[in-house]
């Protein structure tokens, strides 16, 4: 029996040789991604912040999403980008643990920003006259914050439970470090890290429910006049992309880890492994940057100002 508290390293099996003979190939792809996201996150964060006029709640819930994507990748990309250039795929206990407490709070996180994006829409179409009481930009920072402070509470409870764990080996058949791949190397029942894990994945998931039913009013409401389907169109099309896309590629993730059948190619299994980490963090910032006008509009300009000054140089 081995005890968590003396085990050093956990080795990641998700890279087998098949997949290191195109490693070049993949490391491109994959810094190439990483770098997309690093830029689309990071110039509408940039944007949101210099633009006077995005001040206001719904921009700040945007760029506390932006911002939890560049959070959650920085925990994968990076050692993901080293291991593809290594012939030794090993992470350290404490690194183990760390990875899996970002890139799950950093999942949380998502669904609890997208709620609270559900709740302005709700507010600002059907509460028109009440919006700029109800959504102050202070209530709307204070909501930006608990919003991120509730996920890593719910994540340091789970990494308490699983660091107390006594566990009989440290292969973890992914690519990077999951929870329910740390409990199953447990030598004693997981029964009770089982239940924790689902009461938090059904809080979350609860989620979807509220948005849902916030829709449902917003749908309603927009029916009675062109000026609020303009408004629907406008800034909840986006916003609900965003969370077809982030909940689509959590529940592949959930369901493979725990049902998945082995006689899935490594390929299809890697795919399905990082694709919550790969296709929401590109997709989100350009959807929203494409279909929302004045987020569109504070691009150009401030692409235009700097084009000035650069001829002015």
């Amino acid at each position: 029996m081995i005890n968590a508290t003396i085990l050093s390293a956990f080795t990641l099996s998700g890279l087998n040789d098949t997949t290191m003979k195109h490693r070049v190939t993949l490391f491109s792809l994959t810094l190439m991604c990483y770098i997309v996201i690093l830029f689309v996150n990071g110039a509408l964060i940039f944007i949101i912040i210099l633009e006077e006029k995005l001040h206001e709640p719904m921009y700040i819930f945007l760029g506390n999403l932006c911002l939890n994507s560049l959070y959650g990748t920085a925990a994968f990309y990076p050692k993901f980008l080293f291991d593809l250039l290594s012939n030794t795929h090993v992470i350290s206990y404490t690194g183990c643990l760390l990875q899996v407490f970002v890139i799950y709070s950093y999942a949380a996180t998502d669904f609890s920003v997208l709620a609270l994006m559900a709740y302005d829409r709700y507010v600002a179409i059907c509460r028109p006259l009440e919006y700029h009481s109800v959504m102050t930009k202070h209530r709307a920072v204070v909501l930006a914050f608990f919003s991120r402070l509730l996920p890593l509470l719910c994540q340091t409870i789970l990494m308490i439970m699983t660091s107390k764990m006594e566990l009989c080996g440290s292969h973890i058949e992914k690519l990077y470090c999951e929870n329910w791949s740390i409990l199953k190397l447990s030598c004693n029942s997981i029964t009770t890290n089982n239940i924790v894990g689902f009461i938090i994945i059904f809080f979350y998931f609860g989620h979807d429910l509220f948005i849902f039913c916030s829709y449902v009013q917003l749908v309603k409401y927009t029916l009675k006049s062109r000026e609020g389907r303009r408004k629907f169109m406008k800034t909840c099309v986006p916003h609900l992309l965003c969370l077809l896309n982030i909940s689509v590629a959590l529940l592949f993730d959930l369901m493979y880890t725990r049902y998945g059948s082995s006689s899935i190619s490594p390929s299809v299994k890697n795919f399905m492994a990082i694709q919550f980490l790969m296709i929401p963090p590109v997709l989100n910032p350009i959807i929203y940057g494409l279909i929302l006008t004045q987020v569109r509009n504070s691009f150009f300009s401030l692409c235009k100002v700097n084009k000035q000054v650069k001829a002015l140089g």
